[in-house]
């Protein structure tokens, strides 16, 4: 039967499928829109399952907060090429999932799956699936976090093009300067994005972290064949120096290197930086031996 243009661009956006997709539906369903539309569900379904093994390991995070910066959420969403990632499809779908995260009360990507999506009728696996589909590439939220504070502020920055985000957490007394607090928290976030610290202070640093570091350290200096007295002194040097380049309250503040964070913080009457969370996209994914995306194109283009 022959297939009018009114009823291809209906499918399409009641589906999101492109166009040769919405015309073979309905073309399998003798026009029904509604058969078509759920012809086009199952195939997104079977394949998004079969997306779902590959690789997801580029994407952007994203930060939402509420109106007066006392909650935040920071969340990371993969999909597989730095193309799609660039795109401003993907681009919306990761808003439309930091949004509903945040006014969402989920604590972890499980629960995120039954979500409603903000603006929408679908819950966020169902939102993913369909993205998945027309996209053409494995999308998932891999990861979020969420602060919020009583007393204080939450900074937040994204840099890089999406691919380097932070929260920090700067807690205050009652009646603290709120624009101090958020410019504060602000710029704290900026400075974590550039420096990556690893430790808030070094209280903070674990005794096996310093321990594992000393011996690096000590290592280092016998190969200088030096008395074991000056070895010593070496090593608590250059330890002191690594503490100051790891623990942010000691790290030069990046705008101003002459003021650390620390006084920077101090700067800002009862103010302290209580945490801090620093995300960078596909940091810790291991990559498997199964083919890219584009690697799987190539063959594809060779092949025809």
């Amino acid at each position: 039967m022959a297939i009018s243009a009114k009823d291809v661009k209906e499918l399409r956006d009641l589906s999101g499928a492109g166009i040769m997709d919405c015309k073979k539906a309905l073309q399998e369903t003798d026009g029904d829109l509604d058969e078509a539309l759920a012809f086009l569900q199952k195939k997104g379904a079977a394949a998004a399952e079969k997306k779902a093994s590959r690789t997801a390991a580029e994407g952007l995070v994203e930060t939402w907060l509420n109106e007066d910066s006392t909650e935040a959420v920071l969340v990371e969403v993969n999909c597989e090429t730095d193309f799609v990632s660039q795109n401003e499809q993907f681009g919306d779908f990761v808003d439309k999932i930091a949004t509903t995260v945040g006014v969402s009360r989920a604590s972890s990507t499980e629960e995120l799956d039954d979500v409603q999506v903000v603006g929408t009728d679908k819950s966020v696996a169902d939102y993913t699936a369909e993205q998945v589909t027309v996209i053409g590439e494995n999308i998932k939220t891999r990861r979020f976090v969420r602060y919020q504070v009583e007393q204080g502020a939450i900074g937040a920055y994204v840099h890089a093009g999406g691919q380097i985000g932070v929260l920090v957490q700067v807690d205050a007394p009652e009646g603290a300067d709120r624009e101090s607090l958020e410019k504060l928290g602000r710029d704290v976030a900026m400075h974590v994005a550039a420096m990556s610290p690893g430790y808030l202070d070094e209280d903070q640093i674990p005794e096996e972290d310093e321990a594992a570091q000393r011996e690096i350290l000590k290592a280092q200096a016998e190969e200088m064949d030096k008395p074991e007295s000056v070895i010593d002194k070496i090593v608590t040097g250059r330890l002191a120096k690594w503490r100051g380049e790891n623990v942010l309250l000691k790290q030069p503040f990046v705008k101003d290197p002459d003021l650390s964070v620390g006084e920077l913080v101090d700067k800002v009457d009862g103010a302290s930086i209580a945490s801090f969370v620093r995300f960078e996209v596909g940091e810790g994914i291991e990559k498997g031996d199964e083919k890219s995306l584009s690697e799987e194109v190539a063959e594809q283009l060779r092949g025809s």
